[in-house]
């Protein structure tokens, strides 16, 4: 058994959607690192293209130098568009971008967005775009896709399609100073589990957890096509997204944590590794830190 090669990306062609900033930008960069062709996705081209030249200058300068033994050497290239209004412009920008290789063997889904406000003040308007941007368009993205991931799959080698999901999309902190002695037997084993703190982001915490079963299901009807499916549900990591959170809590969420840390670059690049291997799971749940 050949260790290394199994979990090699070499010379894999990735797309990663929202691969600009945050998690999507880590994700990027340990593939580009691991030798990999990644296409980012983002509605700005001048940004996307930032990111390709820090990527690659973090890559290149890195001190183990192992872009030397990459043939060929990694690249990085920016894909613009945006991903809550593509329906039928998707399959043209696939196309466009990937067509020339003719397949695509990982897809990362990993674009989303968030809103948080109080039950009784939550827009109708927001909640339905955080839904159709962490649901609807992975499920449309995906679809349009499957031409391109069947292409050069094979049972030995399958493509992928991994789902960013989120640890809120598995669990929720109860506000424990309201609870009745009825639960409370209920909720202090729960509280034997690290959770994070108390947010109203309704829409995102219910997208995240009909994105996992949706992988689900995927990963049921995808598998006989050569293609795995897999979902992980990432904790706090330094992020855009993440910044008002961290800038509040960070202490609590870091004690809620086992190993007293959020997450970082190399824990969300280890995990994808896992996900595109050789012959991997047709689906799974990773939640962490």
């Amino acid at each position: 058994m050949d260790i290394n090669n199994l979990f090699s990306v070499k010379g894999k062609v990735v797309l990663v959607t929202g691969g600009s900033r945050g998690i999507g930008e880590m994700i990027a960069t340990g593939y580009v690192a691991g030798g990999a062709k990644v296409y980012i996705s983002s509605r700005s081209k001048d940004v996307c293209d930032k990111v390709s030249k820090r990527v690659l200058c973090s890559v290149f300068r890195s001190p183990s130098r192992v872009y030397r033994t990459l043939n060929p050497l990694p690249r990085i290239v920016r894909v613009s568009f945006e991903i809550l209004v593509f329906e039928t412009e998707i399959a043209r920008v696939l196309m466009r971008y990937l067509g020339g290789f003719a397949d695509l063997d990982v897809l990362i889904n990993n674009a989303g967005a968030n809103w948080a406000a109080t039950i009784a003040e939550y827009p109708d308007e927001s909640f339905q775009k955080v839904i159709n941007l962490n649901l609807n368009r992975i499920f449309s993205l995906t679809q349009a896709s499957l031409p391109l991931l069947a292409a050069k799959s094979t049972t030995e080698n399958p493509s992928s399609v991994i789902n960013i999901g989120s640890i809120d999309g598995i669990r929720v902190r109860l506000p424990s100073p309201h609870l009745s002695s009825t639960i409370y037997p209920i909720v202090h084993h729960l509280a034997s589990v690290p959770q994070v703190p108390l947010h109203e982001t309704y829409a995102y915490s219910a997208s995240k957890a009909a994105l996992h079963h949706m992988t689900r299901v995927m990963a049921g009807h995808l598998g006989h096509q050569g293609i795995t499916v897999n979902a992980i549900a990432p904790g706090a990591f330094p992020s855009k997204m993440m910044k008002a959170t961290l800038a509040k809590f960070k202490e609590e969420i870091v004690a809620s944590v086992p190993l007293a840390r959020i997450g970082s670059p190399e824990d969300i690049a280890g995990k994808l590794g896992f996900g595109v291997r050789k012959l991997g799971p047709r689906e799974f749940h990773l939640p962490f830190p």
